[in-house]
């Protein structure tokens, strides 16, 4: 599942594009010639408008630009791309004229990242651009890096499902949605059945397989990107099915159930094999009375939980908030 995942998109492959914005003929061919010699696709703009669209439409991360277009100057234009929403990071590269430094530093100042004084060198177009690729390749890994580190504070270690701190974050945010839509929601609270006596029985190394084991039948008896599983605690797990009302919730939880039943995980001295107890708790009322809590929620299905344990295990048991 890829709830609340950051995205990240590597840096592109093959000839990297820039934009050049230009609205000089001479200059840009010149320009375009000098960057395309370096290796990379050039891609042109004669105008503030006409740049701003292209990188609307197109995945570029750098743009080399005139401080003198027609339009808009150089120096709005890096303040405009910078204050947009972009997935990665669009490296700015401003050309101003020789002496006009305080050009230069207005661009710094509005996000340019890097100048070129002209009239151009194709040995400095060719190191800037070597430079503004690897700033870019750092701050790629450096997203990658900080998307795990992410990904793993929300994640059990374990099952790789979602932890308790993700539905502590996320939970609230669901029961809002239902309310405001008016929705049902519907939660399932799964207890594993006798898991003290496989510890006891066939080793903790044998109970991990187990508890991975019925975390992946869980995760494939639901929707991807709606309904999303949480490794409560020890042998306890919660699955929150958003959109789903009692009927429903109570089909997929005995569907749960026959998964877990259906799996033997292999131990030393035979299969083990396992049973699930569920309890399910549905959000479907509305009304101008008191609003349900997580709280409520999870008492509710803990509740039903226990009462299927009492009749027995291997079982489902239910009930409407």
């Amino acid at each position: 599942m890829s709830l609340t995942q950051p995205k990240v998109v590597p840096p592109l492959a093959g000839a990297f594009p820039v934009l050049l914005v230009e609205s000089n003929r001479l200059l840009r061919q010149v320009t375009h010639d000098l960057i395309a010699t370096a290796g990379y696709r050039v891609l042109t703009a004669t105008t503030a408008a006409e740049a701003l669209a292209i990188l609307e439409r197109e995945a570029i991360q750098i743009v080399i630009t005139d401080a003198n277009i027609p339009d808009m100057d150089g120096v709005e234009l890096c303040r405009r791309i910078r204050g947009r929403a972009a997935t990665n990071y669009t490296y700015l590269i401003l050309i101003t004229g020789r002496g006009s430094h305080e050009e230069m530093i207005a661009g710094l100042e509005a996000g340019a990242d890097e100048y070129l004084v002209k009239p151009l060198n194709a040995a400095e177009v060719s190191a800037r651009l070597k430079i503004a690729r690897r700033i870019l390749d750092l701050e790629w890994n450096l997203r990658k890096s900080l998307a795990e580190i992410s990904r793993l504070s929300l994640r059990d270690p374990l099952t790789e499902m979602f932890n308790r701190r993700f539905m502590i974050e996320r939970l609230p945010q669901e029961i809002k949605r239902a309310y405001r839509y008016q929705r049902p929601l519907s939660l399932v609270m799964l207890d594993l059945d006798h898991f003290k006596r496989i510890n006891d029985d066939y080793g903790h190394p044998a109970g991990d397989r187990v508890l991975c084991s019925c975390a992946q039948a869980l995760s494939g008896a639901v929707r991807d990107d709606l309904d999303w599983v949480v490794r409560y605690g020890g042998e306890e797990f919660v699955i929150v099915l958003p959109e789903t009302d009692h009927a429903g919730a109570m089909v997929v939880a005995d569907r749960m159930r026959e998964r877990v039943a259906a799996h033997i995980i292999p131990a030393a001295g035979g299969g083990v094999h396992v049973t699930a107890s569920l309890g399910v708790a549905t959000l479907s009322s509305f009304g101008r009375g008191r609003r349900c809590s997580v709280e409520v929620l999870l008492e509710g299905a803990d509740r039903c939980l226990y009462q299927a344990k009492g009749e027995g295990r291997n079982r489902v048991r239910g009930m409407e908030i």
